[in-house]
């Protein structure tokens, strides 16, 4: 392979990054500055010129298929079917180390990997045993706590024991006790998730050394891609691996953590130096991407962050047109300017549909977008998600209504036992068998033989009730009324919200406010039927086999994208920045949702487009343009609509008000890094880290060697005079 083919259209600081091969190198790589390339080409270059083999080159990316694509790219510079099975996940790498290791925690190398599904089926057995009905205890609340526990190695040390015994009999309190069922059953079939592939691996390695070393002296060099969003135990994992060669590379741009809610920690990419001293740091901020516009309105907004590497990005890239802000009066207006926008796009630039992205911060917000692009006829596809009217919360939803309407079975059968009503495989035989012999529908069947001592000890009665009950209101109330009363009466709304997913409850608002708009526009009453008519209009348009297409998708879906033409719509307070990611983490979440908005911005390679809308949201509040609009100069876009100087005042005042009330407390943590304390239990202890976000100490115990996480409200721990 010659050395050329390596360096091929690389400039001056991208070569730099292949050649540094040496200790440890950070390469900071803005938006669109050819991270990946970079990346490949730097391992090609380590195997076709310096004569390493692939079994020593260990290259962790964060997606299947960012790794993927990695293999397919360097099969094709190093040539031949080298083994580049390195070129790996992080999840995917600790299953090889494991494969390989494990036994010496007393597992077979055949473990099992559960996956949700799996941790759901274990649950299911365990309410079973248990007695408990699912309403009472969801999945989704119990599966967070069990993460919670595993956010630390501690229990892998009791799934490994072979002495100690996992009894859950032992525990009083109900979640516990359930949790402590759910190990024991994970170990009794040796299954390992998601976060045990971490957590056994570092146990691994900190038990037996001879395994680590084994593992330290065969990577030589050690790659990672989009390291800023790295956890902590992510990060744990490379700096011991490293520890053997001290040859570590990492990419990455700090400027683009979007995952800090899910563990990342951008301090690892910004600190990098204090973990690895004298190491050499890269810049690549030469931007191939976009226009110098949508670079400068990016740089303008990323540069109010103070978690951060300085560089300001640039392009050799022509001039562009101006970035365009478009202030509407309602959401309907901001909807039909955006497709008559992609409508001149076609007409004037030429623009295929695929060109055109659209980006939000949630999912419900597709919503206004899709019923204008469906009322013009223009195709579109959503990326890494579901259709609105396809989400399973609103085909739930519109299925109560249905039944109102239609009586019909699939909407009985999708909604008569959600939230469980005891209508289980058995009751439902026997209601079949008697709406065939009737010629009845499945409901009516079911409410002529209510009395059955079938249907004892169910909740049939009770649904029947709500049903029946909003038949008599029906003529009196709106489509939107009638929702409102049929998801609350039948429980379904409740159910959502003890599910504790907040996504799907924003998605049901969102419902309620469309159904209001829907009566608005049409300024008479409408029939229930006439709207699930018009509504099956909507949504049943075969959109599969599609060719061309508008994309529709979340911000952290569009990371790694690009498109010529961007959208980024409700760019909203509230919306962006997310109201409750701010009340949960306050400063921190308000840099991760402007680094958000730079990641949505630096999708576009032509034309960017910001948009939003005055009027209410489905909940029911005022709607202002995001605070991230007024960090801009105005001389960085072009406004279309008329924001009036009265609301705009309104709009500073809110933001200035939020800001307040968002403003993180100074610390009042009682210790700091450094201090020696005692604890009752594990002994006296060093504090290794002060974690202002979640309020907690890091602390080593000398006594049991190990590390434990300690919340500030710990009253027990006392400092040490030792």
């Amino acid at each position: 392979m010659e050395t050329d083919g390596i360096f091929n259209g690389l400039n001056e600081q991208q070569e730099m990054a292949v050649t540094s091969t040496e200790g440890a190198v950070r390469v900071i790589a803005g938006a669109g500055s050819g991270k990946t390339r970079t990346l490949t080409n730097r391992y090609a270059y380590l195997v076709s010129e310096l004569g390493l083999e692939p079994s020593n080159l260990l290259c962790v990316t964060f997606t299947n298929k960012a790794a993927q694509e990695m293999r397919r790219r360097v099969k094709k510079l190093v040539g031949g079917e080298r083994d580049t099975g390195y070129i790996n996940t992080y999840h995917g790498f600790c299953v090889r180390i494991l494969r390989e290791d494990i036994h010496h925690l007393f597992y077979p190398k055949q473990f099992l990997i559960l996956d949700t599904e799996d941790q759901k089926s274990i649950l299911r057995e365990i309410y079973d045993e248990f007695g408990l009905k699912v309403n009472d205890h969801k999945f989704a609340r119990i599966l967070k706590k069990i993460g919670e526990l595993k956010a630390d190695t501690g229990y892998v040390y009791d799934l490994i024991s072979r002495e100690k015994t996992i009894d859950p009999e032992q525990v009083e309190e109900v979640d516990r006790k359930i949790i402590v069922a759910y190990l024991k059953k994970q170990r009794r079939v040796y299954g390992l998730d998601f976060d045990d592939l971490l957590n056994f691996t570092l146990v691994l390695f900190g038990e037996y050394k001879d395994v680590l070393e084994k593992w330290q002296e065969r990577l030589y060099y050690i790659q990672v891609d989009e390291f800023q969003d790295s956890s902590p135990k992510q990060f744990e994992l490379i700096r011991i691996l490293s520890k053997g060669h001290g040859n570590v590379f990492v990419v990455g741009d700090p400027d683009q953590t979007i995952y800090e809610w899910r563990g990342a920690d951008p301090k690892f990419m910004v600190n990098f130096d204090q973990w690895f001293p004298g190491c050499k740091t890269v810049l690549l901020n030469e931007n191939y991407r976009s226009t110098p516009q949508i670079l400068d309105i990016g740089n303008a907004l990323i540069k109010q962050n103070k978690l951060r590497v300085d560089k300001d990005m640039f392009t050799h890239n022509p001039k562009g047109v101006n970035v365009i802000h478009y202030h509407a009066k309602t959401e309907e207006e901001e909807a039909k300017w955006i497709v008559s926008r992609i409508q001149t796009l076609q007409k004037e630039r030429g623009a295929s549909l695929n060109e055109v992205a659209v980006l939000y911060r949630a999912n419900y917000l597709s919503r206004f977008v899709e019923q204008a692009l469906i009322h013009e006829n223009l195709e579109y596809s959503i990326f890494g998600g579901f259709k609105f009217f396809e989400r399973k919360e609103i085909k739930d939803a519109l299925a109560h209504l249905k039944l109102l309407a239609f009586e019909d079975d699939l909407s009985f059968m999708r909604i008569i036992n959600t939230p469980r009503r005891q209508m289980g495989k058995k009751r439902i035989t026997f209601l079949r068998e008697r709406s065939e012999e009737e010629g009845k529908s499945l409901y009516q069947t079911l409410v002529d033989h209510i009395d059955h001592p079938i249907f004892n000890r169910t909740k049939a009665k009770e649904f029947i009730e709500v049903i029946e009950s909003m038949k008599i209101k029906r003529t009196e109330l709106s489509v939107a009324d009638l929702l409102q009363d049929l998801l609350q009466g039948t429980g379904y709304e409740a159910f959502i919200r003890e599910d504790g997913d907040h996504e799907r409850l924003d998605n049901l608002m969102e419902l309620k406010h469309s159904v209001v708009q829907y009566e608005e526009a049409m300024g008479e009453e409408i029939s229930l039927e006439y709207y699930l008519q018009m509504l099956t209009l909507y949504t049943e348009n075969d959109r599969e086999d599609q060719r061309e297409a508008v994309k529709l998708m979340t911000i952290h879906t569009s990371k790694g994208l690009e498109y010529p033409y961007v959208f980024l719509v409700g760019f909203n307070e509230r919306v962006l920045p997310n109201e409750r990611s701010l009340r949960e983490r306050k400063e921190y979440a308000l840099e991760e949702e402007r680094r958000l908005a730079y990641v949505a911005m630096t999708r576009a390679e032509r034309e960017l487009y910001l948009t939003e809308s005055e009027g209410t949201s489905g909940r029911g509040e005022k709607k202002y343009p995001s605070r991230f609009l007024f960090e801009l100069e105005e001389s960085l876009y072009d406004r279309l609509g008329i924001i009036e100087p009265e609301f705009e005042q309104e709009a500073k005042e809110i933001i200035r008000m939020n800001n307040q009330l968002e403003a993180t407390p100074t610390s009042d943590a009682s210790f700091k890094r450094g201090d020696r304390v005692i604890h009752p239990v594990f002994g006296t202890g060093t504090i290794e880290e002060v974690d202002d976000r979640k309020r907690m100490y890091k602390i080593y115990f000398e006594e049991m060697e190990v590390t434990r996480p300690i919340s500030w409200n710990f009253k027990r721990l006392e400092k040490s005079n030792v």
